[in-house]
């Protein structure tokens, strides 16, 4: 004896409520918010200052792959420095600029500038006619920093409100096909849950995780079909409105003849439709097999 597969529907589903609706408002707000961030984050460190990836004892690349630093030592906040190599590449000509100390300071417009005392400027190449050594006092090269704009939002960062009033004509199936996937997601929890309440009766005999088999491979088949079809519906070659709900359909009406099955064992009428292997693996499931073994 034991509790019926009726009695069982109830509860779970209170029970996965909760954990659908948390899926729903990732999915739909979390997720985009955080791909945002991420892109705007990762956009400015590469839109980062020259000045803050300069660290002592190590070779640094400008941002333009223009300039090359060196600085041997540097104290905490960054204001002054000894030993500094700076190379530069200007209108294809080469700068090299040396000096035993320098410092930091802001330029106008809100960029900053390295100042190199009592050093020499090498320019051009040795074996050029206009080769220069020059011995400078003070010199000084501008550090440029990229304005930090932010990128335009992909369509996997967008809100929901961004998704539907679009106006871009080529933006407006990638954006579809998203939302698609975000409104899916919940779903998809929810026909997944469906599913697993007549598949948590199994057969003692065929081992503790045939049913974890069967729930798996369906995950992996519902989330395939899935990605497929928003990549279907983003290429225009799928309607959205056609696309949105089969998938769906056929998880719910499986979790509903399962479960039927599950309560009338004598509803045999679905198992003559399908191939022999696949109703005889269907059948045991029936209580009446479990009942029988």
């Amino acid at each position: 004896s034991g509790l019926s597969i009726s009695s069982l529907i109830q509860p779970i589903l209170r029970f996965a409520a909760p954990l659908i609706v948390i899926i729903a408002l990732l999915a739909l707000f979390v997720w985009p918010w955080a791909n945002r961030e991420s892109t705007i984050i990762s956009q400015r460190f590469q839109q980062r200052s020259d000045v803050s990836m300069v660290a002592a004892g190590q070779f640094r690349e400008s941002a333009k792959a223009e300039r090359v630093f060196f600085i041997e030592e540097l104290d905490v906040d960054k204001s002054e420095v000894k030993n500094i190599f700076a190379a530069e590449t200007k209108n294809g000509r080469l700068s090299v600029a040396v000096a035993a100390t320098g410092f930091m300071e802001n330029a106008e417009g809100g960029g900053k500038s390295i100042v190199l005392n009592n050093g020499r400027r090498y320019e051009g190449l040795p074996t050029q006619p206009d080769f220069r050594i020059l011995e400078f006092a003070e010199y000084s090269t501008q550090i440029h920093s990229k304005s930090a704009l932010d990128p335009a939002p992909r369509d996997r960062e967008k809100t929901v409100m961004e998704l539907l009033n679009d106006p871009d004509p080529i933006a407006m199936n990638p954006n579809y096909a998203e939302l698609l996937w975000r409104i899916g997601l919940p779903l998809m929890a929810l026909g997944l849950v469906l599913i697993a309440i007549p598949l948590a009766y199994v057969n003692p005999r065929l081992g503790n995780y045939t049913a974890m088999f069967y729930a798996v491979l369906i995950y992996l088949i519902y989330s395939n079909l899935l990605n497929l079809t928003q990549n279907f519906v983003s290429q225009g070659k799928v309607n959205v409105f056609v696309a949105a709900w089969p998938i769906h359909v056929l998880a719910f009406g499986i979790a509903f003849v399962l479960i039927r099955n599950r309560i009338n064992p004598s509803l045999k009428w679905w198992r003559r439709q399908l191939p022999s292997f696949l109703a005889n693996r269907l059948n045991i499931y029936s209580p009446t097999y479990l009942n029988a073994t």
